[in-house]
C-alpha cells in the first residue's frame, strides 16, 4: 500500500494517537498508545456511556434528527486526492434524545440518510434506562406514527407530536391511541382526531 494511501485512509486515527501520545509525554507518563488496527478492532464492540446529571423529576425529553455531510468514505476519497474529479459526499442522519430541563444529549442513533425518524425512536427510548421515569415526548409530525405512540405509550409517556398534515383517523384502537385520548392534548384537532378512533 502506498505511504500516501495510507496516510489518507488512517490520518484521523493518527492524528488521535499522536495527540494522545503528546498528553501523555506533557503529563510524564510512559504509557503505550494503542495503534490503529487495534483502535479500529476495539471500535466495533466499544459501547459508549453518556455521562448526564438527570433532572429533578420525570424525564422530559425532546426528540429530532438532523443530517450531515461526511466527505468521502475509504478508496474513493483516496482515488479523488490521488488522480483528481470531484469527493464522493455522504449524508448520515444524528438521531437525538435531549433533556428538556438541562439539554443533555440523553440518546443518540446515527443511521443512514435513507432512514425515516420515526423507526429510529424506539431504539432511543432503550436507551433512557427504565428506572427512569419519562413524562413526555416532544417530537415533530415526522413521529407521528401508530408505533411512536405505542412506544411512548409503553414508557407511560406523555406524546407532544403535532399531527401530520395528511393525518387519518386510526381504525385499531393501541396503547398509542389511548395515550392520545386519556391524555393532555395540544390541540383540538389532536383529540378529536383520537376521540373518532375510539368511536369509530
Amino acid at each position: 500500500m502506498p505511504d500516501d494511501e495510507g496516510a489518507v485512509r488512517h490520518g484521523a486515527a493518527a492524528e488521535t494517537t499522536g495527540f494522545v501520545e503528546s498528553l501523555l509525554r506533557l503529563v510524564g507518563l510512559g504509557w503505550l498508545v494503542p495503534d490503529f488496527s487495534t483502535l479500529s478492532r476495539r471500535q466495533k464492540t466499544l459501547a459508549v456511556n453518556i455521562p448526564y446529571r438527570g433532572p429533578r423529576g420525570p424525564l422530559h425529553l425532546l426528540i429530532d434528527s438532523t443530517g450531515i455531510k461526511v466527505e468521502g468514505e475509504g478508496e474513493g476519497e483516496w482515488h479523488a486526492r490521488k488522480h483528481g474529479g470531484r469527493k464522493r459526499r455522504v449524508w448520515r442522519k444524528i438521531h437525538l434524545g435531549i433533556d428538556e430541563e438541562t439539554l443533555e444529549v440523553r440518546a443518540v442513533e446515527i443511521t443512514g440518510s435513507h432512514i425515516g425518524d420515526a423507526p429510529v425512536l424506539p431504539d432511543l427510548l432503550s436507551q433512557i434506562r427504565e428506572g427512569q421515569e419519562i413524562g413526555s415526548v416532544t417530537a415533530d409530525g415526522a413521529y407521528d406514527t401508530r408505533k411512536c405512540h405505542d412506544a411512548i405509550a409503553e414508557r407511560g409517556a406523555h406524546a407532544v407530536i403535532p399531527p401530520r398534515k395528511n393525518a387519518k383517523s386510526w381504525k385499531t384502537v393501541t396503547a398509542g391511541a389511548l395515550a392520545i385520548v386519556l391524555g393532555p392534548c395540544m390541540d383540538g384537532s389532536r383529540g378529536a382526531r383520537a376521540f373518532r378512533v375510539l368511536l369509530a
